[in-house]
């Protein structure tokens, strides 16, 4: 199990792999590998998408993807 928490100055809703995963600034679990992270709509925020590879990551040290 890998941890990520997901940076955008305001609560949105995270989107991972096209699924409703949680919110915004919140550690969200997920398996180990390559996952495409966004925020959905509105597309009001950069980079419109992220592809990352999630892997060694604890509940207190989660791997930070940053939206602004």
């Amino acid at each position: 199990m890998e941890f990520v928490v997901v940076n955008y100055p305001t609560k949105r809703s995270v989107y991972v792999d096209g699924e409703p995963s949680g919110d915004t600034n919140e550690v969200l679990r997920m398996d180990a590998g390559t996952h495409r992270f966004d925020l959905g709509v509105p597309a009001n925020y950069r980079p419109a998408s992220q592809d990352v590879v999630v892997t060694g990551t604890t509940v207190l040290v989660p791997m930070s993807v940053v939206f602004t």
